[in-house]
């Protein structure tokens, strides 16, 4: 059975939303179980992957035993084997942790939010496996998708959040779309390693510099990275917190991962860094989104939207550190999609927490919240002092190899807007501990 794992990672939350959505008509409790029983297959299936490919460094699955160009290839090496076991983490912790706010949030729309929330847990883990370039977009609208679909159950202005992220993200995907047309049109494949071998020959083709500069503006879109971020922090706002404790470690993360992905073993680093000469400005723009989205959540009143300006610096940090083009800084990103994912769960989570017990998350409604909230506070004290850097949180060690990467490169504007971010974490935080600590 574990020459399946690839396929079951995925396959089974699919077929799981079927049953999922059918038990809300015979009993809404049994739909948790169902979605905790295939999430947990995944995990398991994530951690039997991440031990192959630590004895045999590379795992291929081809579906229905069709190799490329023909069929579809799912690839897992160290990189995406990693990202795996921390999306499957995130996501079977997060419907455990969030199982009573479900419960109350959604009555009489239990199976419907379960159902939306596996089917987008599959989307994103067929997303991080697959070495189609092609299939990753069909992975990408089944997350899309589903995540439109989560965001807009929230109440008030989550429907037009949601409407808003449904006309970015459609705008990025198509961007996504026809970059994979004239990549298609160039190689005459959709395969990762059948592109990556074949682009050597024809670098200098304008067909290729516009495939890779249109794809890489779809995937900007996707993951927020400013100024394409204006649909993040309202979604992240008025989403449902069980759901947006889900969407917010893993979307722009996973985005960030196929970002590498491209650049390292579809484009290659040659041409990525080398021909385009795209490099510094890149890592400007994340200066830029490291800088705006800092000074933006110094502005917020309320915890939810303070912590989604936070998302936006930190997409900045994971950015720059892949375009610094050096062995620091690109483990810096991939140690910070893991890092970040892992806080990202914890603050929102505390969020949620927040809006449970309470009528709302201004700041304002968090004084004295210590003694009425003492682990939730603690455990968003430890997701805080990660963002923060504080060793020896793991934000301290990304942050540390971001920026020894930056000084490597010589970006020393991007190593001074890392510290700024810092600092200015170090007063969004402290503000709120303030507040919870010792004001009555």
């Amino acid at each position: 059975m574990s020459r399946h794992f690839p396929a079951l990672i995925i396959v089974i939350p699919l077929i799981s939303a079927f049953f999922i959505f059918a038990a809300g008509g015979l009993k809404k409790t049994y739909c948790f179980y169902i979605a905790a029983a295939a999430l947990a297959i995944s995990l398991f299936s994530s951690f039997g992957l991440l031990l192959q490919v630590l004895q045999n460094k590379v795992v291929t699955y081809y579906f229905g035993g069709w190799a490329p160009p023909w069929g579809i290839a799912y690839r897992i090496d160290y990189l995406n084997s990693l990202v795996l076991v921390v999306v499957a983490a995130i996501s079977f912790l997060n419907l455990v942790a969030t199982k009573k706010s479900v419960e109350k949030d959604f009555t009489e729309r239990v199976s419907l939010f379960y159902t939306l929330y596996v089917l987008f847990v599959a989307g994103i883990l067929g997303i991080v496996v697959t070495g189609d370039v092609f299939n990753l977009y069909v992975l990408l609208e089944i997350a899309s998708l589903t995540g439109y679909a989560l965001i807009g159950m929230g109440r008030e202005h989550a429907p037009l959040a949601s409407l808003n992220y449904v006309f970015m993200g459609t705008i990025g995907a198509s961007f996504y779309l026809l970059g994979i047309g004239y990549l298609y049109l160039a190689t005459g494949s959709l395969n990762m390693l059948d592109i990556a071998s074949i682009l050597p020959n024809i670098f200098q083709s304008n067909v290729v510099k516009l495939a890779f500069v249109i794809c890489l503006t779809g995937l900007f879109i996707k993951m927020a990275l400013f100024p394409m971020h204006a649909w993040l922090p309202n979604a992240y706002t008025y989403s449902p917190s069980p759901a947006i404790s889900l969407i917010a470690p893993l979307t722009t993360k996973v985005m960030v991962y196929v970002m590498i992905r491209f650049v390292l073993s579809v484009f290659t680093p040659s041409f990525s860094y080398g021909s385009m000469a795209v490099s510094t400005s890149f890592v400007w723009l994340a200066v830029i989104a490291i800088v705006v989205g800092s000074i933006l959540a110094l502005s917020q009143k309320s915890l939810k939207r303070m912590l989604s300006y936070i998302v936006i610096a930190e997409i900045g940090y994971m950015v720059g550190g892949v375009w610094l083009g050096n062995r620091a800084g690109i483990t810096g990103a991939i140690l910070h999609i893991i890092n970040d994912a892992a806080m990202t769960l914890c603050v929102f989570l505390v969020a949620g927490n927040i809006l449970y017990r309470l009528p709302g998350d201004s700041f304002d409604n968090l004084k004295g919240l210590f003694r009425k909230m003492p682990f939730s506070m603690g455990a968003f004290v430890v997701g805080a002092l990660s963002i923060i850097g504080v060793p020896p949180t793991g934000g301290f060690f990304s942050k540390w190899y971001l920026i020894s990467g930056g000084i490597a490169a010589g970006h020393y504007g991007f190593v001074i807007a890392l510290l700024f971010s810092s600092l200015v974490n170090v007063v969004l935080f402290f503000r709120i501990f303030e507040i919870a600590y010792f004001e009555p």
